[in-house]
């Protein structure tokens, strides 16, 4: 064999291998697209809303001052005291309270665990769309929970201890003598109090823009709960949930079916409704000026405290003194009003 053929014979088999390898090249599949990252934590808008109408309102409430100087100023205290909407209450409390779970940073990280894996994501939203108990079980939980317990029970127990004060000046009160003059106007002013009560608050603007940044891990509520063991409230259970779902990115305004359901406790509703019932027989049954500023102690700021304060679990305060009868048949609790000191005779 010549030099020349051997020579021929090597370029074929190395073109025949070339041929081969870049075969194997173009039949090779594309290398696979990294996996898609998981959706931002997100919270509707108008959760915020609800949460931002709730902070209005408790925040008003709360710089109610027990010096009344005047029946103008024991009225419009009355005014403010009264409006709230109970449901609307509730929506807002559970919604701020998930917002104060969002806070928690190792029920964030929790919860995004899941997040990573989309059918695993689409799993655990479901779930605890079908039962929101199911978010107690993701690590993380106990420490959200005393977030919520911690924002919540605290607004309820600055009202009850503002409600005391007002309270006790329905006696001090009663050494100027203008408290002693009957309310002028006392059917409309029961009928104000009646339609404030079904008349939804707006949110504050700055407040939701707070809210805002703190569903998205701004440190902006400067809570400062400690972690809590379960069995939790309802209302702890569904901020909770909410915050997982916001955090695994069902939370935005195309979850809104799933999501406003859970914005809602029946125990919570009706206490809020009882506090309401007997304002209202109170009211009706009050003359002077100083019963006023007794009802709104009582029946507005510490009752509406103790609803919030038993929604998170917290022991019922014994002066948050509601009973729950129909309202066919609902009378005031504390029917001992406070009585102006009789006149001494000369």
């Amino acid at each position: 064999m010549t030099s020349a053929l051997r020579i021929r014979r090597v370029l074929s088999f190395a073109a025949l291998a070339a041929a081969a390898v870049l075969a194997a090249c173009a039949e090779a599949p594309p290398p696979a697209p990294p996996p898609a990252p998981p959706p931002a934590a997100s919270l509707s808008p108008k959760v915020i809303e609800q949460a931002g109408a709730y902070r209005a309102y408790v925040l008003k409430a709360q710089q109610i001052s027990p010096a009344f100087t005047n029946g103008p100023s024991v009225a419009e205290a009355v005014r403010v005291g009264a409006a709230y909407e109970p449901q609307q209450m509730v929506r807002g409390a559970i919604a701020y309270g998930a917002v104060a779970a969002m806070q928690d940073q190792a029920f964030v990280a929790g919860v995004r665990v899941y997040a990573a894996d989309p059918e695993g994501r689409r799993k655990v939203a479901y779930d605890i769309m079908r039962d929101p108990a199911y978010v107690v079980g993701i690590q993380g939980a106990s420490s959200a929970a005393g977030q919520v317990i911690a924002a919540l029970g605290g607004d309820g127990q600055k009202l009850l201890e503002q409600g005391r004060l007002v309270k006790q000046a329905a006696y001090d009160v009663q050494r100027a003598s203008w408290s002693k003059g009957d309310v002028s106007g006392r059917e409309a002013r029961l009928l104000l109090a009646k339609q404030l009560s079904t008349t939804p608050v707006l949110p504050d603007i700055g407040e939701t823009s707070r809210l805002q940044a703190a569903a998205v891990g701004a440190p902006a509520l400067g809570l400062t709960g400690s972690p809590a063991s379960p069995p939790y409230s309802p209302v702890v259970v569904r901020a909770l949930a909410v915050a997982a779902l916001a955090n695994l990115g069902y939370g935005g305004d195309d979850a809104m079916e799933q999501v406003m359901p859970l914005l809602a406790d029946p125990t919570s509703g009706s206490c809020l409704n009882m506090s309401k019932l007997n304002l209202y027989q109170c009211l009706a049954v009050a003359k002077p000026h100083y019963e006023d500023v007794f009802c709104l102690g009582q029946h507005i700021l510490i009752d509406t405290g103790a609803c919030l304060i038993k929604g998170v679990g917290l022991p019922a305060p014994t002066d948050g003194r509601m009973i729950i009868v129909s309202s066919e048949t609902a009378k005031p609790v504390s029917t001992a009003k406070p009585k102006a000191a009789p006149t001494r005779k000369r």
